[in-house]
């Protein structure tokens, strides 16, 4: 056997070797303890096979991975029996071959600081820190093919590139990563009359009638389907009727998925997944075997999704470098990337292996953040900061002429803010709070101190209307503690831009408000020594670098201060929140009425229009939220625009009705919140833009259409628009029918709790992770693989290697770790300001 092949096979059964003798110590005292055994094997076996073994040990080696297949179902005893045969082979194994000294392995990283298993052969399946030192060019040369244009791709061309790049695919690393929703067994297509009520399955049949059919009062688009053996039907109850007429058509071949159930004497599935497929095609189809179904792009075909991304995973996946070590993924029972991507894209089996491949690729896009994160922290601990103490003289006068006590929840948070400003080095620190529970007084406090240490301050909002807000609420403050400030936008007039840029140059302004302005060119502050950036997942990190760049002296990095009213579980918190430290206000203050909340279906329309017209008839203001700008093709779901329309002339005639949506230019949303503001509009129709808005306290009741689409998180954000003045606020939430009746109780939650952290709870333990780490709610980067937003308990785990793997490897300076350098500069990098890795 050549030495390489020698050496891996060494690593490899090291690598098996450590667990089975512990499992096996003290006659088998620490066996329950041992978990996912039968990953780590499968993944120790998956790499052996790109390793050139003779025969015999190769068979041997697949005798391994059958002893260990469902090995955690086992009772104890044949458990014992399993590791004894286990032990037993990987003797006769290291009996037959001659290992030349190898350098002592150390869980997974080896004594000169090359990390994961052995050196593979060309096109096996590696992790960045699993290349040697002559790999790293290679490596480079392969990170760069993945980030390959989709249109330079046989068989695609600009065209078609431009319609996948409207669901997010521009490269074919997009493309590895575009994992099926789910996969169907069509090895064994069961007959109609074949399929269970309760399960979801897949069948096939020629559509026989449509049409729209009344069930009460509810109207229902059914497709009747027969393949000779019964019929079954299809129902839809959301549907725009001559779109589905036009797409449905009898005497079409398909193939449909879905809960079967039953309806009187005949099956039924609502709401299918649907595929077409030719007659001629329709027995291929049965000899697809286990097929991946993704996520619709426009109107192409599965077949031809599925042509396009088979060949890109054939010819691209080779080339995909991981960033966690190898070691670390066999530990946990992974597998590489190369045959996580093969397996989640063309599974052999309907079994454990797709769940495999889809958790390894979530395990390292999640290490690679958490590196990230850390590495981020760290440079950010290391940075000159400016020490601010200031005497407290500020805070006291603020506290005198406010006319409420802080909360407890309050005065802890500003402790924890005065200790990191006294400190040389930059404060990064988030504060998390519920709607109402006073943010910017903390921060204005914080700003305070600021300004009596000699320094500027600096508010970053995302909107005009919520800078000016900020600047309305601190200013009459700022006056009489004799602090200069100034409001700087967008539409800030030219002229007096002139002279608000001069006199911040100068420093006789002393706290500064505005939007994105305040980060553009010709903003230049004397002493900016604190940042204070609200709702900051509406900002990106270029937006939030920009205005850190404008501290004192251009050298030093000013204190930054974020807050967000999107409460995060305190189980996220650590993993979301990697690079910040986090401060939370817990309490509301005292005397806030909570929003009584409403959950009704559609037959309660009427009742819900009244509450509103009583509110308005009160002289009060309303909100009416929808999730759609403008009429859907394909979603039955109103929309804001048409449903202005009919609001101001069917239903609230007598009222001024205003419409704000997304697609509005800046200036005419400004416009229309100041209308609103102003009282000149009664009831606002909005879609979610409003989620966080302005400080409306005459708005005293909001309305919620659609709100089974809509995670728990937003809802209450969506909430906190009303009661924000001395009113009874009620916030009705309309469902539409849906057959899951845990989105029904996950809707009664907020019913019964204004508490925000433990609905961000209910929400994580109901959702998962996703809603709090997407994009939109936290700042957080988009994840590619589904599944790192869906299990706490792998993210917990790669926060855990990550933080050991930077432990041991502090600068990322041994030869493999510099691999995970690049792989990190080119996941992260631009989106998570990671110029500590630079």
């Amino acid at each position: 056997m050549p030495d390489k092949a020698a050496q891996t096979l060494s690593n490899i059964l090291s690598s098996l070797l450590k667990p089975l003798v512990f499992a096996s110590k003290d006659d088998f005292a620490h066996l329950s303890t041992i978990k996912g055994l039968e990953g780590l094997v499968a993944a120790l076996c998956m790499e052996s096979a790109c390793t050139d073994l003779p025969p015999e040990i190769s068979r041997q080696i697949k005798e391994l991975e059958r002893i260990f297949k469902g090995f955690d179902g086992f009772v104890l005893d044949e458990k014992k029996g399993r590791i004894k045969r286990a032990l037993e082979i990987v003797a006769d194994i290291k009996e037959g071959v001659h290992f030349s000294p190898s350098p002592q392995m150390v869980e997974g990283v080896s004594d000169k600081g090359e990390c994961g298993s052995a050196p593979l052969r060309p096109g096996a399946a590696r992790n960045g820190a699993g290349l040697s030192a002559q790999s790293l060019s290679d490596a480079l040369k392969d990170l760069k093919k993945l980030s390959t244009p989709l249109q330079y791709v046989k068989g695609i061309g600009p065209k078609f590139a431009a319609r996948l790049e409207k669901k997010g695919l521009g490269t074919v690393e997009d493309v590895l990563y575009f994992l099926p929703i789910r996969y169907e067994d069509r090895r064994h297509i069961k007959r109609i009359k074949e399929l269970t009520p309760g399960v979801s399955e897949v069948s096939t049949g020629e559509i026989m009638a449509v049409g729209e059919t009344r069930y009460g009062r509810r109207k229902v688009f059914e497709a009747a389907v027969s393949d000779g053996s019964s019929v079954m039907g299809l129902k839809w109850f959301n549907y725009r009727l001559p779109y589905m007429k036009k797409k449905y058509r009898p005497g079409d071949r398909i193939i449909f998925y879905g809960p079967v159930s039953a309806f009187g004497h005949k099956k039924e599935i609502i709401h299918p997944d649907v595929e077409f497929v030719e007659p001629e095609a329709e027995a291929g189809a049965r000899s697809e075997g286990i097929v991946p179904v993704y996520s619709q792009i426009e109107n192409l075909h599965q077949k031809t999704l599925r042509r396009i991304v088979r060949g890109i995973v054939g010819a691209y996946a080779p080339y995909a470098i991981g960033c966690a070590p190898a070691g670390v993924m066999a530990r946990r029972g992974f597998i590489g990337l190369k045959e996580a991507f093969i397996q989640a894209h063309m599974p052999e089996a309907m079994d454990d292996i797709p769940r495999i491949a889809r958790k390894s690729l979530a395990f390292d896009e999640l290490f690679s953040l958490e590196l990230g994160l850390a590495l981020k922290r760290r440079g950010i601990k290391k940075e000159s900061g400016v020490a601010m103490e200031g005497g407290g003289v500020l805070e006291k006068k603020l506290l005198s002429l406010l006319p409420f006590e802080l909360t407890r929840s309050q005065k802890r948070v500003i402790e924890e803010i005065r200790k990191d400003m006294a400190s040389a080095h930059p404060m990064n620190r988030l504060i998390q709070g519920d709607v109402g529970s006073g943010k910017t007084v903390v921060s204005f406090i914080a700003m305070l101190v600021a300004i009596e240490s000699g320094y500027q301050a600096a508010v970053m909002a995302p909107t005009e209307i919520l800078a000016e807000q900020h600047f309305l609420t601190t200013r009459d403050y700022a006056e009489r503690l004799g602090i200069k400030t100034a409001l700087l936008t967008g539409a800030t007039p030219a002229a007096e831009r002139r002279k608000t840029l001069a006199a911040v140059k100068e420093g006789a302004v002393n706290l500064v408000i505005g939007t994105h302005a305040l980060i553009q060119k010709d903003v230049e502050f004397k002493d900016l020594g604190l940042a204070v950036i609200d709702e900051q997942h509406r900002f990106g990190v270029v937006e939030r670098a920009g205005l850190k760049k404008k501290g004192a002296n251009g050298d030093i990095s000013p204190d930054v201060l974020v807050m967000t009213a999107t409460p995060i579980p305190r189980t996220l918190s650590m993993t979301v929140f990697g690079d910040l430290d986090v401060s939370i206000i817990d309490e509301l203050p005292v005397g806030r009425k909570p929003v009584v909340t409403r959950l009704m279906r559609e037959k309660d329309r009427a009742e819900a229009y009244r509450v509103i017209r009583d509110e308005l008839k009160n002289g009060h203001q309303a909100y009416i939220v929808y999730p759609l700008v403008e009429e859907s093709t394909e979603l039955s779901l109103r929309d804001a625009t048409r449903m202005k329309g009919h609001l101001e002339k069917d239903v609230f005639g007598e009222f001024n009705v205003g419409l704000m949506h997304g697609r509005m230019k800046g200036a005419e949303k400004e416009s229309v919140m100041k209308a609103f503001r102003d009282k000149k509009l009664d009831i606002l129709v909005s879609t979610t833009v409003i989620e966080v808005g302005v400080d409306v306290p005459n708005a005293t009741v909001i309305l919620i259409e659609h709100a089974e689409r809509l995670g728990l998180a937003q809802l209450h954000q969506l909430r906190g628009r009303v009661g924000r003045g001395g009113a009874r606020s009620v916030c009705i939430l309309l469902a539409q029918y849906t057959p899951s009746t845990d989105t029904w109780q996950r809707l009664k939650v907020l019913e019964g709790t204004m508490d925000g952290f433990r609905i961000a709870e209910e929400d994580l333990r109901i959702r998962g992770p996703g809603d709090f780490i997407g994009t939109r709610q936290s700042g957080m980067p988009e994840f590619r693989a589904a599944e790192a937003l869906s299990d706490l308990d792998l993210l917990k785990k790669a926060r855990e290697e990550a933080l050991a793997f930077l432990e041991r490897y502090p600068e990322l300076t041994a030869v493999n770790a510099r691999i995970i350098k690049e792989i990190l500069k080119s996941r992260w990098q631009d989106r998570l300001e990671l110029a500590e890795i630079g």
